[in-house]
């Protein structure tokens, strides 16, 4: 359950953080962020602000990797639970 609860609160800041620099508000957490019309500078500033707001630093390659706010959550909080 506790689990459940700090993918939920990943899921909102990489949402809230994702609606910022894609300039959109309305879009789903299994929308994929190049479908969105993400690129690589973009995702350049979500690096940058995961860093910021959540305090780990995630690969290039692993944002490319999980390109949903569902995955992206997830993967976040299963390789840096121990942060």
């Amino acid at each position: 359950m506790q689990q459940q609860r700090e993918v939920k609160m990943t899921s909102q800041i990489i949402r809230s953080i994702w609606s910022q620099e894609l300039n959109i508000a309305d879009f789903s957490d299994d929308d994929d962020f190049f479908s969105l019309g993400g690129h690589s500078l973009i995702m350049t500033k979500i690096q940058v602000s995961i860093k910021e707001k959540i305090g780990v630093e995630v690969p290039m390659d692993d944002l490319f990797r999980h390109s949903t706010v569902k995955k992206l959550s997830a993967y976040l909080e299963h390789a840096y639970s121990t942060v």
